[in-house]
């Protein structure tokens, strides 16, 4: 049965920061999301936190066309704006929200949100919850609260969901081997991009096109940029490195990034990029390299290959099961063995354009935005009948 021949739902999605926003891959998936669902018909309602962009207030935006557009409604709750109480506050006035609003689903993102879930179940509303990845075991929640807090939202949904998401079978497994929890795996989507000349990143940081290495990403500890920094030191070439992101709750850290990297003239740091700029840095990139630790489902590296980048990663299950034969992976933690890596790859041009051939096409046709609507929109009814 197609979306047009059933009755249109009233949606519910938190957890996330703000939209639209580039603060994070959740943010990404609750905007594209929700454009689809209200494109389709159903109403459509997320509540954002208050505050400022976790980059910088420049960053801040209103609301986009495209959310306007297809009639997404953002509604903002109210946000104690500090380090490990802004996504509590805002997830449990959001949820009060919810479960007091006229909703047929409410769907939470992310796991510490959901230790908010039995505010809506409590007036009898289907929950959906997606995890995008076992958020307690990030460097910054690591052995505080802020991991009891995350593990308790876990909890909560495996005892409320009415349906479970999750990105990839290895957090699958997990659910099934520590909750005796079924969920559905969901991978994310991506959207096929142009390429872009490289016009303001030669303007603001002299790149040209295939003339550096590509890190982009948030700048926490778990996302290995710190030892992609130590292995580029030690690789001979004319490349440069850029590491493209800004902080995350990891001040210290990024100053630490910049101190690894003040004797070699070849790393730039470009801050947080959105829009032109980041359509630059992908479409012109030699290599794109996340040598993570943790992820759920990188949208930074399903939107590498949509730009037909060559990536290299660690070989952690949740990016090596994304590359389809277009990058190369390395030991996980194994600084020497990432050197290696670079260098084979800086000496051997035509081992990199033969890694990027069909990139684009294979990761567009195999994750598709419409496919995971189509998905979620079928779990949603599933809940609904039970």
């Amino acid at each position: 049965m197609s979306d047009a021949d059933v009755p249109k739902l009233n949606i519910a999605m938190l957890g996330h920061k703000r939209i639209p926003s580039r603060e994070g891959g959740i943010e990404v998936v609750v905007e594209e999301l929700a454009v689809r669902m209200a494109e389709r018909g159903h109403q459509v309602t997320c509540y954002n936190r208050k505050g400022h962009h976790v980059a910088g207030s420049a960053y801040d935006s209103g609301h986009s066309e495209r959310l306007v557009r297809a009639g997404v409604k953002v509604r903002q709750v109210p946000t104690l704006d500090r380090k490990g109480l802004a996504a509590l506050t805002s997830s449990f006035f959001a949820a009060l929200a919810a479960a007091f609003g006229d909703y047929d689903v409410v769907h939470f993102h992310a796991e510490g949100p959901c230790a908010m879930m039995w505010l809506p179940k409590l007036r009898g509303k289907r929950c959906v919850a997606t995890i995008h990845g076992l958020d307690w075991q990030r460097a910054k929640w690591k052995g505080g609260l802020g991991e009891k807090y995350i593990r308790l939202g876990e909890k909560a949904a495996v005892r409320f969901a009415d349906e479970i998401i999750v990105l990839s079978e290895g957090v699958q497994t997990y659910f099934r081997d520590t909750y005796g929890r079924e969920t559905t795996r969901i991978p994310n989507g991506v959207t096929k991009p142009s390429l872009s000349p490289a016009e303001l990143i030669r303007q603001n940081y002299a790149l040209e096109k295939d003339s550096y290495l590509l890190y982009l990403g948030r700048l926490v500890p778990e996302k290995g940029a710190a030892a992609l920094i130590d292995a580029f030191r030690g690789v001979q070439t004319d490349k440069r490195l850029v590491i493209a992101g800004g902080s995350s709750d990891s001040d210290q850290f990024v100053e630490e990034l910049h101190w690894l990297a003040a004797d070699d003239d070849r790393i730039v740091f470009t801050g947080f990029v959105q829009n032109q700029l980041l359509a630059e840095l992908y479409s012109n990139a030699y290599l794109y390299v996340l040598p993570s630790e943790v992820e759920g489902m990188p949208l930074t590296l399903l939107e590498a290959l949509s730009y037909d980048c060559c990536c290299v990663t660690s070989d952690i299950a949740e990016c090596a099961c994304v590359l389809g034969g277009h990058g190369v992976t390395f030991p996980q933690g194994d600084t020497e063995a990432l050197r290696e890596v670079l260098q084979a790859l800086c000496d051997d041009e035509a081992a990199v354009q033969t890694c990027k051939r069909g990139a684009s096409e294979f990761v567009c046709e195999t994750y598709q935005w419409d496919s995971v609507v189509d998905q979620t929109m079928e779990l949603y009814r599933a809940s609904m009948k039970k």
